[in-house]
């Protein structure tokens, strides 16, 4: 009975491997990593930098010069077949979307928002059908209807608790697929780095998702 009841305390649970992966996340400084992008027919390639606690940096080469910036306050998004850029103040805390999931913050509200399940169990699969690559792949469904993901699944490197890939389902049944790469950790990447100074050239549009109302 003594040997069932230690087997039970040590069942790994899918939230307990998400609050793992979230510790991890929390120990991490600065990151740097190619980022790919699939949404609807848009194929997006880039090299990302994030830096502690909400600084995010993603610059595009497909499509080339494409920019986005956060800085904690508001986001930029450069759109150079178009000369524009876009600029929207955003609220603190904020709800999980994209790439900035793959943070501390965007774990946390992950937790708190999804309910977390394995998709086969806690053992490493394939990352894809056919892949030497092997995740353990969690499951997420939403608790709540303010976010902007139906649905989630995360793969993650077991061995780094890093994740590899998050595939999400919008509410209007679109599917995401963001894909992490070449990781590499600490480096001391400085404040500097997202700064952004737009073309001259280019045209302004702020608050291009909502107007701010205070």
């Amino acid at each position: 009975l003594v040997s069932l009841a230690a087997g039970a305390q040590e069942i790994l649970t899918a939230d307990r491997y998400l609050e793992s992966v979230g510790k991890k996340y929390a120990e991490i400084k600065d990151y740097q990593a190619k980022v790919k992008i699939v949404s609807g027919k848009a194929d997006m390639k880039g090299v990302l930098i994030h830096k502690a606690p909400n600084l995010l940096r993603i610059d595009f080469s497909v499509p080339e010069e494409q920019v986005i910036v956060f800085n904690g306050d508001s986001l930029t998004v450069y759109l150079p077949e178009y000369r524009a850029v876009l600029s929207q103040d955003v609220q603190s805390g904020g709800s999980s979307s994209g790439a900035n999931l793959a943070s501390a913050r965007g774990l946390s509200i992950m937790r708190r928002n999804y309910v977390a399940a394995f998709e086969v169990g806690p053992a490493p699969v394939p990352l894809s059908p056919g892949s030497s690559e092997q995740v353990v792949k969690l499951s997420l469904s939403r608790r709540s209807l303010s976010e902007g993901f139906r649905e989630l699944t995360v793969s993650v490197v077991p061995e780094t608790l890093l994740i590899r890939r998050i595939e999400g389902k919008t509410i209007a049944d679109e599917a995401v697929i963001i894909e992490f790469s070449d990781i590499i950790l600490d480096q001391g990447i400085p404040e500097a780095r997202f700064a952004y100074d737009s073309p001259a050239s280019a045209n302004l549009y702020n608050n291009f998702l909502f107007k701010d109302t205070n």
